[in-house]
């Protein structure tokens, strides 16, 4: 995939991820977007700092770079207590998941990120602290063995997934609060990219901002990526202002088109007009056709061009849309057959 679309952020080296942090909302005011779970979070935590309790435990599920993690830190700092970070992976052990919350002081955060990845024995400990805020520690071995309660300070639990299907049923009822984030309108996504602008000292006209936001695919995390990369090239072939003429330049010198499309996109929509005139056709043989993984086609470049309305799922495989034509200045050949 090409990087600059991607939204996970795995890509980025260091400096990148110290902007990425720069960049993110410290408070509810200066979030944008998701206006309906943020006037819901908002009464939960004014009503837990009334009350003095800790928040009930929250889920944030939804697709890559649309702010799950940037939540939790809003939600820490409008609780106005600590947070610890981790990730599913990382908790392999259930010593690794005591030894966090043991560390956690009353109403404190503990935020996993990808909860779904959490190994089975790590998640039903993770129950026990969740629901009585306690967990048994078993000590040593063999006959000797014995367990040990710990008891641990009222913590709210906030995890995010991009997976919410494969969280177990037990752990998703756990959550009193869940909330799915939605991808972002081009103007919302504009407004975030101005104030990245105005945060990075960068002079940006809202044309440009409006053109890197509709190339965005919905997602904050990629139209902040591109405002770094669309500034790299205002500063070296520009005069370190950003236009519409610099900015077009760029977003096609990093092969990202006007609907956010990037090559292996088009590489599937032009392989299905050409190669299979258009669908149906299983995702294993256009999977081959691509030369591209089955799983990355699904998980990665499908649910965007299903979501643009440029591919559909059919009993029979995939086909293109009218659109998929429209956008690669094709003719739909529907003589098919008559000769």
């Amino acid at each position: 995939m090409n990087e600059n679309l991607d939204p996970t952020g795995l890509n980025f080296n260091s400096e990148e991820q110290e902007f990425d942090r720069a960049l993110r909302p410290l408070t509810f005011d200066d979030f944008a977007g998701q206006d309906t779970i943020l006037e819901n979070l908002k009464i939960f935590v004014a009503a837990s700092n009334e009350r003095e309790d800790a928040l009930d435990h929250t889920l944030f599920h939804g697709p890559p770079g649309l702010g799950k993690t940037t939540l939790a830190h809003i939600l820490a700092n409008e609780l106005e207590v600590g947070i610890k970070l981790t990730s599913g992976p990382v908790l392999d052990k259930p010593g690794d998941l005591a030894g966090l919350l043991t560390n956690l002081q009353a109403r404190d955060i503990l935020f996993i990120d990808e909860i779904h990845r959490l190994s089975p024995i790590v998640e039903e400990y993770l129950y026990s602290a969740m629901e009585d805020y306690k967990i048994d520690i078993l000590i040593e071995s063999g006959p000797n063995a014995r367990t040990v309660q710990i008891n641990l300070e009222p913590f709210t639990l906030v995890g995010a997934t991009t997976r919410s299907g494969l969280l177990t049923a037990p752990m998703r009822a756990r959550f009193g609060i869940s909330n799915r984030l939605q991808y972002y309108s081009t103007e919302l996504l504009a407004a975030i990219v101005e104030r990245s602008a105005e945060i990075l000292n960068i002079a940006t006209d809202h044309d440009s901002a409006i053109e890197i936001a509709g190339r965005s695919r919905g997602t904050p995390r990629i139209s902040n990526g591109l405002l770094r990369r669309v500034r790299d090239f205002a500063q070296i072939k520009g005069n370190g202002s950003i236009d519409m003429k610099i900015t077009q330049f760029s977003l096609k010198s990093l092969q990202v088109d006007a609907h956010g499309l990037d090559e292996m996109d088009n590489k599937i929509l032009t392989t299905l007009i050409d190669k299979f005139k258009g669908g149906p056709v299983g995702i294993t043989t256009l999977a081959t056709a691509v030369s591209e993984n089955t799983e990355t086609i699904e998980e990665v470049y499908e649910p965007f061009l299903i979501q643009q309305g440029f591919i559909i799922r059919t009993p029979r495989g995939r086909e293109v849309t009218e659109r998929a034509y429209k956008h690669l200045g094709r003719v739909k050949n529907n003589q098919e057959g008559l000769f």
